[in-house]
């Protein structure tokens, strides 16, 4: 896809969602572990449960189930019983849930104040809108790229609402790359280990350990990533 396209059409995805998933909210108990999170970039139920994870500034373990994926789908087939996302694992409590409206309530009142913000309460229009925002990136994120596994699971620091944070996740997604990641949205408190990790906030930043690579700028982490895991 042309750059200017790529970088406009996610800009459109993330202005249908009214940017939820920019800013840090009211935050409650913090998690001794990463929550654990089996979806797919391009499915906007899972979109909903990145915008609370986001908002909630709650670390997590991706695995990317994306359309014909072999890596991580039969894995959750197994675990949960159906091929349905997301899916939420949380080990801290031992909870595990599909349903995307169940998840949240559960992250909110676990890990928030007790209640969502109004976009993720709206029912029905929240579904529409959150498909409104996939319509804009119709095939990305959505189908299985042939890809390498990596030995360990890559880092990634972003934010839900990022136009180019959903760049990268959408390649990492569709390669079934999985990764670790860390949540950095507007007054995350977060931000200031990850400045002083690399030298400034700024995001997307990719770490890969199987490498040692760390970069920010989305085109470069796809051409890393393609060029180190692509099949």
């Amino acid at each position: 896809m042309n750059r200017a396209l790529d970088v406009g059409t996610s800009i459109g995805a993330t202005l249908a969602r009214l940017g939820a998933g920019a800013a840090v909210g009211k935050l409650g108990k913090r998690p001794e572990r990463p929550l654990e999170l089996w979806e797919f970039e391009g499915c906007p139920y899972c979109r909903k449960v990145r915008e609370a994870l986001s908002i909630l500034d709650l670390p997590v373990r991706v695995y990317p189930c994306p359309k014909r994926g072999e890596r991580f789908r039969p894995a959750l087939v197994a675990r949960g019983g159906q091929a349905q996302f997301p899916y939420l694992a949380d080990p801290n409590t031992g909870v595990e849930m599909y349903e995307s409206d169940a998840i949240n309530a559960y992250l909110f009142e676990t890990y928030g104040t007790g209640l969502a913000p109004r976009l993720l309460r709206l029912g029905p229009i929240n579904d529409l809108s959150a498909f409104a925002a996939g319509a804009w990136r119709p095939f990305q994120g959505v189908r299985r790229i042939a890809s390498r596994a990596p030995e360990q699971p890559l880092e990634l620091y972003s934010f839900e609402a990022s136009p180019y944070c959903r760049i990268v996740r959408e390649l990492l997604c569709s390669m079934e790359l999985a990764y670790l990641l860390h949540n950095v949205a507007k007054g995350s408190p977060g931000r200031a280990a990850f400045e002083a990790r690399v030298g400034k906030v700024q995001v997307p930043y990719l770490f890969d350990p199987n490498t040692g690579a760390g970069m920010f700028e989305s085109a470069d982490i796809n051409r890393h990533l393609v060029e180190t895991y692509g099949a």
